[in-house]
């Protein structure tokens, strides 16, 4: 009789699972305009209560699949236009078909409007909605989270996407694709490198994202020769709302973050904050990664004026791993990782426990934006981002020459070389303005802006240990120098809609780099 009782069970359990599914089979699809007809490609819709949500193609068409029957709601948003919220019965598959109207009251969007490519600009994108990143809601750093896009290919020193990461677009390095966080530049100034290690888990405070592929549109920062990746920080929430949430996976991977905010209050003000920690293994030996994060933002809106601040904050302890696996290890030992190895006195091949690189980054943004006129809106920001870190590495057999030392002697002997231990350290400021007047209407969408940026780096090492240190104190410092950029750069661009099937597009920037 327990037989067949858990029988009916196990059968009752696979009916209710197979009727949910059931449940679920309603499509919704639809086309996005504005008021002259127009599509809104990059238009986010969302179904509320849900993590179902798209994007909208060039032509303005969606669709989402595996609705469930029943009452739901559908949030349509876009940048510069007033969000709509529909109201559905589904009760088999639906069109909606939605027109959007221009915003009269200044949001937060605007921010970041005249560095994307508009609905009609001819290049190829992708737009990465937070509803996509909160799906995927690892602890892997932004280039795993975007892998999915087209042409990406991502790299991870630690072999599991947390630590070091690296990216290519089209084939493209880093150093060629430029980064911008609400508009501000984000790429290193010395290197053009994007170092997402420094900004641990900032998925988690991301709006949307756009990334271009090939030769972008004029941004601020460094040049987009090879693409450009354009990132919206989380907006305006009308409701309060606070969550913790964690994930886990390989390697001894947990990434555990609180966020919370105020909502919109009195529809003026509005405040949030994202804390997090992440912490892994890594698949290679000794790539650790203990990294801590914060996001601060407080927005106030004033009809057609925003003010929004935002501070980010990046600690990041990661062991090294950068020298890669050798090829004739890949079959034997993949894992293996030759940083900080070294040879005792025994002749014993042993590691340096603190082969690690340790870094913080701290950036703060100030933003003001102004609705002008119903088609022409007004945007600047200040920022300021300070640096400063090192990495720690084990060196065998080092010539006392090479750091301004004498040559030890002990005894009747005289040592040339000696094992050390050694930190290279950078501190890094990096200051500036960056503005854009946007002209948007149902026939010209058009831009001009630029920025002024300032940058100075000290870079200096210093050795804290010494097998034979003879008469050197801790901590000599054997280099320092310092290096500094001064970037401005203006640029115009237009896209004027002929007729719906054609339209012209013009770009044009001017950089001055010293």
């Amino acid at each position: 009789m327990k037989t067949k009782f858990l029988f009916l069970f196990a059968v009752l359990v696979f009916q209710s699972f197979s009727f949910a599914v059931a449940d679920e089979s309603h499509t919704i699809t639809g086309r996005v305009t504005d008021t002259g007809g127009n599509p809104l490609a990059g238009a986010r819709v969302v179904l509320k209560g849900t993590f179902k949500g798209t994007i909208t193609d060039a032509g303005g068409i969606f669709k989402i699949e595996n609705v469930r029957e029943g009452d739901a709601q559908l949030i349509f948003s876009f940048i510069g236009y007033e969000t709509k919220v529909i109201d559905l019965s589904v009760k088999s598959d639906t069109v909606v078909n939605i027109i959007l109207t221009q915003t009269s009251v200044m949001t937060d969007d605007v921010v970041i409007s005249a560095t994307r490519a508009g609905s009609r600009a001819p290049l190829a994108y992708s737009n990465v909605d937070k509803t996509v990143l909160e799906k995927l809601g690892t602890a892997s750093d932004m280039p795993y989270l975007l892998t999915l896009t087209p042409s990406f290919v991502e790299t991870s020193e630690a072999g599991n996407g947390v630590g070091y990461t690296g990216m290519r677009i089209r084939g493209t390095d880093a150093s060629r694709i430029n980064v911008t966080i609400d508009g501000i530049p984000l790429n290193d100034p010395e290197s053009q490198q994007v170092f997402w290690v420094d900004l641990p888990d900032l998925s988690s405070s991301v709006d949307n994202i756009q990334v271009q592929r090939g030769v972008g549109t004029s941004t601020n920062g460094a040049g987009a020769f090879g693409a450009s990746i354009n990132i919206q920080t989380r907006g305006i929430e009308n409701e309060p709302f606070a969550g913790i949430s964690s994930a886990a996976g390989s390697f001894g991977t947990f990434k555990n973050s609180i966020t919370a905010g105020t909502g919109l209050l009195k529809d003026k003000f509005a405040f949030q904050m994202r804390f997090s920690d992440v912490k892994s293994d890594g698949y290679i030996r000794r790539t650790g990664s203990d990294h801590q994060s914060a996001f601060l933002s407080g927005l106030y809106r004033s009809g057609k004026s925003l003010i929004k601040a935002n501070i980010i904050l990046g600690r990041e302890h990661t062991g090294i791993g950068w020298w890669g696996v050798p090829q004739e290890m890949l079959k034997t030992d993949r894992r293996y990782n030759p940083a900080g190895e070294y040879t005792d006195d025994q002749g014993i091949t042993r590691y340096y426990d603190n082969e690690s690189d340790n870094y913080s980054q701290d950036h703060y943004q100030l933003i003001f934006s102004r609705k002008l006129t119903d088609d022409l809106s007004f945007h600047t920001a200040l920022r300021y981002t300070r640096g400063k870190g090192y990495y720690e590495e084990y060196k065998e057999d080092e010539p006392y020459t090479d750091y301004g030392l004498r040559n030890v002697r002990i005894s009747d002997s005289t040592l040339f070389a000696t094992d050390l231990i050694r930190r290279k350290w950078m501190a890094n400021d990096f200051y500036g303005i960056v503005y854009s007047l946007k002209y948007n209407n149902e026939k010209v969408e058009a831009s001009l802006g630029g920025g002024f940026n300032i940058f100075s780096g000290d870079h200096f090492g210093r050795i804290i240990w010494m097998q034979y240190p003879g008469s050197t104190e801790r901590d000599h410092q054997w280099y320092l120098n310092n290096g500094e950029k001064r970037e401005a750069s203006m640029y115009g661009k237009m896209t004027a809609t002929i007729s719906p099937v054609v339209s012209l597009f013009g770009d044009l920037q001017y950089r001055y780099i010293n």
